[in-house]
């Protein structure tokens, strides 16, 4: 299947690696005429422009935004509003708000151009492991899209299969899964986001304790000094709190359990804010996430090692590198 990608970053760039490994074509277009360039040596169609980037395409055109979300993804549909046509599907794969979905599909609608929003996770891993994806937008659409979703997912792999999922989707437990109507893909990335906040603070603070214990003030008969990289790798195997986000912590610690790269400057990528948003909105209380979010802002202006190891999980999750605040104001991150 053909795709055109808008948008050539660590996730955009590998989306399209990954689809073509696998047999797809992708038409490519960045800004960056290097980005196309390098897209280009490997099988891709290089654009030098969004009407030259249209025109490669074949029809129905189905079209793959992975740009910032704001201002930038909401121009560049605006420009393709004009330059798509009836029976094209365009696709916002970033981490844009929900409510900006539902005002794009109302926009493309009118020309007969379908919507489908992507929340997307997977980070700088995804060439590799797939992508999990939660997917908002007609049925008919996102069932064409098929090929590409499946593709790009990680598989079933070796997980085990939940007990009672007889009949359910199976789309699922290959790793995406279309999840309602033009904002849902979103929404349910924007929560996965929240909840990968808290997660990740609770990680955090743990390693936290776990070096505080080995603190000169600590009495002699209870003074621990724990080697976290080894913590972290038992937990790896058959502790209850395993997961991806501890391995990448494993990771980090292997390389170094000092941290001395990080800081323990946190950004955020406004998912969590937007989660917050809408647990206030619907009345649900939501105290851990809030927390790890308001931790967030207070490691711009004193660090622990807590912020340390949340400094870098997101490197390894998503290639996040610190940025102070004159750097990081105005700029999008993921995760």
């Amino acid at each position: 299947m053909q795709l055109g990608m808008i948008g050539l970053g660590r996730m955009g760039g590998n989306i399209v690696r990954r689809l073509m490994r696998n047999g797809h074509t992708a038409v490519v277009y960045d800004r960056s005429a290097d980005a196309v360039g390098a897209l280009a040596k490997e099988g891709a169609t290089a654009s030098s422009g969004l009407a030259d980037f249209v025109g490669k395409l074949s029809a129905p055109k189905v079209v793959w935004v992975m740009l910032p979300s704001g201002k930038i993804t909401h121009d560049t549909i605006v420009e393709l509003s004009g330059l798509l046509g009836k029976g094209d599907i365009l696709i916002d794969g970033g981490n844009s708000k929900f409510l900006d979905d539902i005002a794009h599909a109302e926009l493309l609608e009118p020309k007969g151009i379908t919507f489908v929003d992507v929340g997307t996770s997977g980070g700088v891993w995804g060439l590799e492991r797939g992508y999990c994806m939660m997917i908002g937008g007609a049925k008919a659409a996102v069932d064409h899209l098929d090929p590409i979703f499946k593709t790009l997912a990680p598989g079933a792999g070796t997980i085990d299969k939940t007990p009672g999922r007889e009949g359910r989707d199976v789309r699922v437990e290959n790793g995406y899964i279309h999840a309602g109507p033009a904002g849902a893909g979103h929404f349910a990335k924007m929560v996965h986001n929240g909840m990968e906040y808290g997660i990740m603070q609770a990680y955090a603070e743990g390693f936290d304790i776990l070096k505080g214990a080995g603190q000169d003030f600590i009495p002699a008969n209870r003074r621990y000094k724990f080697n976290l990289a080894d913590l972290a790798e038992v937990w790896r195997r058959g502790s209850v709190i395993a997961s991806w986000l501890l391995d990448l912590t494993a990771i980090a610690l292997a390389e170094d359990e000092s941290l001395s790269e990080f800081s323990g400057y946190v950004q955020d990528s406004g998912e969590g804010r937007w989660t917050i948003e809408a647990a206030i909105e619907e009345a649900v209380p939501a105290d851990v996430l809030t927390a790890s979010l308001y931790t967030r802002f207070r490691s711009r202006q004193e660090h622990t090692y807590a912020e340390k190891i949340l400094s870098a999980m997101r490197k390894q999750f998503g290639g996040h590198t610190e940025q102070m605040a004159h750097e990081a104001h105005g700029s999008e991150h993921r995760g």
